[in-house]
């Protein structure tokens, strides 16, 4: 029986910080770049950035959200 994305996620929630990273790097590496059209230099990407950054609705300060640690 072949694992579905769901049920490999799951088990990947139960690694370490660092071994779902270099899970996740071991990924992105088999992925290629030109055929995904992903770019950090996509105006898409950009223009959502700014869009996010502009946006403060529901914003946390820094000061506040440090002081809850």
């Amino acid at each position: 029986m072949q694992a579905d994305s769901n049920e490999i996620y799951q088990a990947a929630l139960g690694l370490s910080e660092m071994d779902r990273l270099i899970l996740v790097t071991r990924l992105l590496e088999t992925m290629s770049m030109e055929d995904t059209g992903l770019s950090l230099d996509d105006p898409r990407l950009i223009e959502e950035l700014d869009r996010r950054s502009s946006d403060h609705a529901g914003a946390v300060d820094w000061s506040d959200l440090k002081s809850q640690q």
